[in-house]
C-alpha cells in the first residue's frame, strides 16, 4: 500500500454503482487522493462526465474491482444476484466491501425470500450473494450528506455514520476511510446486528454525533415495521 507525502494511504477504491451514494463518494474519495474506478450497468462509457469531474476512471464492474483494496457496493438490492459471478476473486486477498444497500420492498424491490422468510439481515443476505464478507456502511446516509456535512476530526459538527459487519480488520479499514472523507464511525456490531441500522429504524436518516448515534441504535427494535415488508 503506498503512502502519500502527506501520510495518506493512496489506494485503488471500485465502486460499483454510480447513482446518489456511488457518485458523492466517488466525489469525496477522489478529493483525498484515491485512485477511485467507477462502474454502473449501462456501462463506462455513460460515466465520462463523473470520470471528467473527478479524475476517476469509469470501468466495468471487474475493471474497477480488480486488485481494488476497497470496493464500494451501492446498487439496487435486488440487483446484487445479477452482479457477475466471482466478482471479487480479482480484487486485493484483504479487500474491505462496503456495502450501501437497503431493502425496500414496496418502493423498488419486490419481495426477496431470504430476507422476509428466513430472517436474514439485508447485509448478511447480500453476503451470500456476493459470497464475500461485507461491511454495512452509509445506508442510512443522505447521499448529499457525504458532500455536505464532511468536516475534520475534532470538528463539533462532524456526523458519526454506523457501521455493522464480523471482519474486524474491514472494519477498521472502513472506519480510516470515512474517517479521511470527514465522518466518525460508530461499530454497531456484527452482521447479525446490522438490521440495527436498515430502514425505519431510528439510526436510519440520522446525521449526529456518535452518543446520539449509539443512542439510536440502541432503541432499534428488530421487527420489520409495515412499510418495510412486501
Amino acid at each position: 500500500m503506498h503512502i502519500t507525502p502527506k501520510g495518506r494511504h493512496d489506494m485503488k477504491i471500485g465502486i460499483i454503482g454510480a447513482g446518489n451514494i456511488g457518485g458523492n463518494l466517488t466525489r469525496r474519495l477522489t478529493a483525498v487522493g484515491h485512485d477511485v474506478h467507477v462502474a454502473n450497468s449501462r456501462g463506462p462509457q455513460t460515466l465520462s462526465a463523473l470520470a471528467q469531474e473527478t479524475g476517476a476512471t469509469a470501468a466495468t464492474a471487474e475493471d474497477a474491482v480488480r486488485g481494488a483494496q476497497v470496493v464500494v457496493v451501492t446498487v439496487p438490492l435486488k440487483a446484487v444476484p445479477a452482479l457477475p459471478a466471482g466478482l471479487l476473486d480479482t480484487a486485493a486477498d484483504d479487500v474491505a466491501v462496503i456495502d450501501t444497500g437497503n431493502y425496500y420492498p414496496q418502493q423498488r424491490d419486490g419481495k426477496i425470500a431470504g430476507i422476509e422468510d428466513d430472517g436474514l439481515t439485508e447485509s448478511r443476505w447480500t453476503e451470500r450473494q456476493l459470497g464475500h464478507q461485507v461491511v454495512k456502511a452509509f445506508n442510512g446516509t443522505y447521499a448529499q450528506d457525504i458532500i455536505d456535512k464532511a468536516r475534520p476530526s475534532g470538528d463539533p459538527q462532524r456526523v458519526a455514520l454506523p457501521i455493522a459487519g464480523d471482519d474486524a480488520a474491514a472494519k477498521q479499514a472502513v472506519t480510516a476511510l470515512l474517517d479521511e472523507i470527514g465522518s466518525d464511525t460508530v461499530d454497531a456490531g456484527g452482521q447479525d446486528e446490522s438490521w440495527r441500522q436498515q430502514p425505519g429504524t431510528p439510526v436510519y436518516g440520522l446525521a449526529a454525533d456518535a452518543a446520539a448515534v449509539r443512542k439510536a441504535l440502541d432503541a432499534a427494535s428488530p421487527e420489520r415495521t409495515a412499510e418495510w415488508r412486501a
